[in-house]
């Protein structure tokens, strides 16, 4: 029995990509935080419901190293946050009627 992986070589990004990843992830938190200090209620949770899928969106491509996925696994997955973004959306449309 022989198991077949076929993975890609692909060369890994430079150190410096995941320091200004890094960057970016702690700029957005701060923007979560005082987006939520400053504007308290539905303005806070809205600025936290758009910069959250841009955070979560880093994290899968870069630290999950999806960019080096295959097509059919990135499609998978941008299937599934698509359906994560149209549920909170959902959500969000709750808030509006309280």
């Amino acid at each position: 029995m022989s198991h077949d992986t076929s993975h890609e070589h692909h060369e890994p990004a430079p150190y410096s990509t995941f320091v200004l990843v890094w960057i970016a992830l702690l700029a957005l938190t701060t923007i979560t935080v005082a987006g939520s200090l400053l504007f308290p209620g539905t303005v806070g949770i809205t600025i936290a419901g758009i910069v959250t899928p841009v955070k979560a969106f880093l994290v899968m491509y870069w630290f999950m190293h999806l960019k080096w996925e295959s097509r059919g696994l990135r499609i998978m997955v941008a299937c599934a946050f698509l359906l994560l973004v149209i549920l909170l959306a959902g959500l969000f449309g709750d808030l509006l009627f309280r």
